[in-house]
Formats: C-alpha cells, structure tokens, sequence
C-alpha cells in the first residue's frame, strides 16, 4: 500500500479568493484534525496571483483516501464554496 497525494487546481472567480482561501482554510485545518489517515494538507496561493488555488494533500493509504472522500466535512466545504469555484482539476497520484 503506497500513500497517495492529491494535488487539485482550483480556478475561483474573480473577487472571490480571500473567501474561498477562508472556506478551505477551515477545510485543511478539519481534515488534519479528524482524519487520522491524513498525513499533511496544505493550501498553496500561487505567488504570481491570479484567481488560482492549488492543494496538496497527502492520505497514509487508499483507505485513508476513501475515508476523505466520503467525508461530511468535504461535502459541506463543496457546498460551501460551490458559487465561487469556476473550475477544479484533481490529480490522484501515488506516491513511490
């Protein structure tokens, strides 16, 4: 079992960032917190500005990952943020 990473590219409309950096700021900080499986969750505000987030996540395992997927904190945060997102790409990758 290889730990997975999760790297997603977030696109917001514009005037809408410091809002959707407060949403998943409370997001991360829920996730390390009561997920065990989750080994590190970092939001990533690009120095070049712009309207665009990135997220690197870091789950001990598929299981780990499965658990976040299923989470109601993580289906609250898309309700949460689901007006002021114009697009989100996720790259799952496995760590070697």
């Amino acid at each position: 079992m290889s730990k997975i990473c999760l790297v997603v590219d977030f696109t917001v409309k514009p005037g809408s960032k410091a809002q959707f950096l407060q949403i998943i700021g409370e997001h991360a900080s829920k996730t390390l917190e009561n997920e065990e499986g989750c080994l590190q969750f970092e939001v990533c505000d690009p120095v070049e500005g712009g309207n665009r987030v990135f997220l690197y996540e870091m789950y001990a395992d598929d299981a780990a990952f499965e658990v976040h997927k299923g989470s109601p904190t993580l289906a609250r945060t898309r309700e949460r943020y689901a007006d002021i997102v114009e697009s989100r790409d996720i790259h799952v990758c496995n760590v070697l």
